[in-house]
């Protein structure tokens, strides 16, 4: 005989279960379309989240944060399912109706697909209400129920895989940009564990706030020049590509602490921005740049600084010889070498316009300085592992990076003691990072060893250790080794 604590135990489950089917139904019919209602609801939470919220999470999960998100949204979605189910059986339509027409609001946020996504929601809504009113009554109705939503949710995940592909071959067709068949070299390519000198783009860090990539055809694409301009332009990738030239730069993120991986290089194809500024003459009333994003997303950079150079901006279509990839900013992006990756411009551009101080970006409203923030130098160890020439001794070796004007020197202490230089390779260029080398001969026992950088400005690293908000983070990447 059932007891209530076991019913309660299967109307829990049962619930879940419907939870599961209703968010599925809805994640299929987004993805239809190519959009996610998942994607959509976590980057709603990712918008309104506190900024402490939003800071512990990346520091906590690092490049699995959008993954974490999404598991968050799907476990939120079945406890809400749960809650629900509490409620008087009068007011399940409510609610469902409520959580509809909620979820249905977030697809008037998105610039792209807007209706799919909408659409997925008024589906998972309808699920919800009749499951909720048709409660499975035993747990193998409710298994059942709830592989069928699994099942949905992996339909929607293939749907989208496939849009991707498709995307991906269209992005193919286009051919190389730049000069793929140039390699870079600096002197240093023969050394175990140290850090290519130009970083493949499957290993190039990714950080945005966009839990997928935008999907954007490449036929149709136009970048529109709008605003407070004398000509307002619409450049396809062939007319950005006819004005590109090359350039090497490493771009870092803002939460990227010292030792960490949130930082990296590329030879980068674009238009200068200063160029790009010159052709459309700018109203004298003009003090931004807004570079939004297909999906709405802004970042604004000061005008006078990118015509004049001072901020060193380029129009990007191309990375190490190749289009842009969707994970990196396909069709284009904004990048100005030396300001930290959150302010230097934004991914999947649809428009660059030209308006004054009335703007107000994304991440100022959670609470990041309206200024460009400039990259702090920054040392990194690589490998520090026995010499290989010579018995006894221990090789040292990273990168460093002090964009815009380069690395003058890079200095390692052992335990504290004094900075020795270390042998720099050859600069690719100043924006770019600079890999380094020595070799160190240690007595027995545990030795702590740091590193700094000297830039070509004068700017000295310090060891100052502090957090990524508000200004970037600071302090010396250290490593021990054992003798």
């Amino acid at each position: 005989m059932r007891t209530s604590k076991d019913r309660k135990r299967v109307g829990g489950l049962g619930a879940a279960a419907v939870g599961l089917a209703a968010l599925g139904s809805g994640e299929v019919v987004a993805a239809v379309g190519g959009a996610s209602l998942i994607d959509a609801i976590g980057r709603t939470l990712t918008d309104t989240a506190p900024l402490r919220v939003v800071e512990t999470t990346v520091e906590l999960t690092g490049r699995h944060d959008k993954t974490v998100i999404r598991f968050g949204t799907v476990a939120g979605a079945l406890a809400g399912a749960v809650g629900l189910a509490g409620l008087p059986a009068r007011w399940h339509v409510a609610a469902a109706a409520t959580f509809g027409a909620g979820a249905g609001a977030l697809g008037l946020r998105q610039a792209n697909r807007s209706a799919w996504i909408s659409a997925g929601a008024v589906a998972a809504a309808g699920v919800l209400a009749a499951g909720l009113r048709t409660r499975p009554r035993g747990p193998l109705a409710a298994l059942a129920l709830g592989a069928a939503g699994t099942g949905l949710l992996a339909a929607a995940h293939n749907l989208n895989r496939d849009h991707d592909r498709k995307q991906r071959s269209a992005i193919r067709r286009i051919g190389a940009i730049g000069n793929p068949a140039v390699t870079p070299e600096d002197g240093l390519e023969d050394e175990p564990g140290l850090s290519a000198l130009i970083t493949p783009e499957h290993k190039f860090y990714v950080a945005d706030v966009s839990p997928h990539p935008p999907r954007v055809d490449p036929a149709r694409w136009r970048l529109a020049v709008t605003g407070m301009v004398a000509h307002p332009l619409r450049l396809s990738l062939a007319d950005l590509a006819a004005d590109a030239v090359e350039f090497d730069a490493v771009l870092v993120c803002v939460h990227n602490r010292p030792g960490q991986g949130r930082v990296a290089n590329a030879r980068w194809v674009g238009v200068p921005l200063a160029d790009l500024l010159r052709h459309v003459i700018p109203a004298s009333g003009a003090t931004r740049l807004v570079t939004r994003a297909v999906d709405g997303y802004t970042i604004s950079l000061p005008v006078e600084p990118l015509r004049s150079g001072e901020l060193p901006g380029y129009l990007v279509i191309g990375m190490n010889g190749e289009p842009l990839s969707p994970t990196h900013g396909f069709p284009a992006r904004v990048i100005v070498p030396g300001l930290y990756g959150q302010y230097t411009g934004a991914k999947w551009l649809a428009e660059l316009e030209l308006t004054d101080d009335s703007h107000v970006d994304y991440w100022w409203k959670r609470g990041w300085t309206s200024e460009p923030l400039w990259v702090e130098p920054q040392a990194r160890i690589d490998v520090a592992a026995p010499g290989r020439e010579s018995a006894g001794t221990t090789v040292v070796a990273g990168v460093a990076w002090a964009p815009p004007a380069g690395v003058a020197e890079v200095e390692v202490s052992v335990g504290g003691g004094a900075w020795q230089t270390t042998k720099l390779a050859d600069e690719l260029a100043p924006a770019a990072w600079r890999r380094w080398r020595t070799t160190l001969e240690l007595p027995p026992g545990r030795h702590t060893i740091r590193a700094r950088v000297v830039g070509r400005s004068g700017a000295v690293q310090t060891g100052e250790n502090r957090p990524p908000y508000p200004n970037g983070p600071g302090g010396f990447h250290a490593v021990t080794v054992e003798i």
